[in-house]
């Protein structure tokens, strides 16, 4: 949500920004088709924008998108915007040392933390468990206190401590994403259509 928050505002500063997460697991009976997450998705959160996340893992990005379109034939519902990270989303929290170590709880550490260059991050095989291993390493702690780290609260927690997402730019599937955007943006009339 803060990459997408922060890429609306990159576009649409004079707008505020409502967003919400549909966390469908939480609900009873969660449904299991794509076309039936975004129905119950709707009917939880209507809105004006609709970002629909799918990580690529072992898909192209074209056969996400594809996929995305697929589901949503026939469906009445605002304009779409595909978040389709390559392998998983964690891949595009893998540039800030001081966010993965404010997030670890340990803001002022000093341990190495060896960061992916830009032109690899894509091609990761595992970003959650490298962004994972950084959060571990991060924190400094040992033993009993390691091992009782939540990570996966900490992995939220970086992109919370992110102010500025524009070094994805150099990652093809976020210029994707802001192309996208851009397109659905102008479409509806929130920004002026690109020349």
């Amino acid at each position: 949500m803060p990459i997408l928050d922060w890429l609306l505002y990159q576009h649409c500063p004079e707008y505020s920004v409502n967003s919400a997460w549909a966390d469908l697991g939480r609900i009873p009976r969660p449904p299991k088709t794509l076309s039936d997450k975004i129905r119950t998705a709707l009917d939880l959160n209507p809105c004006d924008i609709l970002f629909i996340h799918r990580d690529a893992e072992r898909e192209s990005l074209d056969a996400r998108i594809r996929e995305i379109n697929d589901s949503v034939q026939g469906l009445d519902i605002p304009p779409v915007i595909c978040v389709i990270p390559v392998r998983m989303q964690e891949a595009w929290l893998l540039f800030d040392r001081s966010a993965i170590r404010r997030a670890a709880g340990n803001p002022n550490g000093t341990t190495i933390l060896d960061l992916p260059r830009w032109r690899d991050v894509e091609g990761l095989s595992d970003p959650k468990a490298y962004l994972f291993d950084l959060i571990r390493k991060a924190s400094e702690l040992k033993g009993a206190r390691l091992k009782k780290l939540n990570v996966h609260k900490c992995a939220f927690l970086v992109s919370q401590s992110i102010a500025d997402f524009s070094p994805l730019r150099s990652v093809r599937a976020f210029r994707a994403l802001e192309d996208n955007m851009r397109t659905v943006l102008a479409y509806g009339g929130y920004i002026a259509p690109s020349a």
